[in-house]
């Protein structure tokens, strides 16, 4: 068996375990694609119970809408989402995003989704401050496109388990879960979910419990 072989069957199995181990996770939190879009970008360095925290001062205003968000203050906006941290920072990305919405497609989020995953990808990555595990979840999770999410969780666990070297690139990851899994939103979802459940648990950074791990057995 070839290594990119390896690699794929790899795949497979730490899916069927995780699956069987945490069952249906129902991730990405959000009542509307734009939610998730804009708790894409706020996740972005920080906890996601910040985000959600910073979410709810949105909702609470009713201000979870493109062109109201796009046209109120910065200075507003940024003491709104404060509690994501980097509120300046990312003050600037969410206006980015929504101004790039607004030209292009005049705030309507199913002519965004309609757009082809790839080149729609491209688009985004033009976007300042829109870096691939960003552009990614808002396609996947934000517009049910089927493109796999590759963050600090998923790349941990997979170098520990010798799936993939240390230097590996982002693209290289995504493309060994795209050609070892069908092509299925709703699986790219699942997966992406229980490896961060997997790496809060177990996997962790600093003392990971790798004796409690479920993968423990697919060594």
């Amino acid at each position: 068996m070839t290594q990119a072989a390896q690699g794929r069957a790899s795949l497979q199995k730490i899916y069927e375990i995780l699956n069987g181990y945490f069952g249906n996770l129902r991730w990405w939190p959000g009542d509307s694609p734009f939610e998730v879009i804009v708790g894409a970008i706020l996740t972005q360095n920080t906890a996601w119970k910040n985000v959600e925290a910073a979410l709810d001062q949105l909702k609470a205003r009713d201000l979870l809408h493109p062109e109201r968000l796009l046209h109120i203050a910065d200075t507003h906006l940024a003491d709104l989402i404060r509690p994501a941290g980097y509120y300046r920072v990312k003050t600037k990305r969410l206006k980015a995003f929504l101004n790039f919405l607004n030209q292009e497609y005049q705030n309507n989020l199913d002519a965004l989704f309609a757009e082809d995953l790839w080149i729609l990808r491209n688009k985004l990555l033009s976007v300042h401050g829109v870096g691939e595990e960003t552009a990614d979840s808002i396609l996947l999770y934000g517009g049910g496109k089927p493109v796999f999410v590759i963050d600090a969780y998923t790349r941990r666990i997979l170098q520990r388990h010798g799936i993939i070297a240390d230097n590996a690139r982002y693209a290289d990851i995504q493309a060994l879960f795209m050609t070892s899994m069908p092509p299925s939103a709703p699986l790219f979802n699942q997966y992406h979910a229980l490896l961060v459940n997997t790496g809060k648990q177990f996997c962790r950074k600093k003392n990971p419990k790798c004796n409690l791990c479920p993968l423990q057995s697919s060594h």
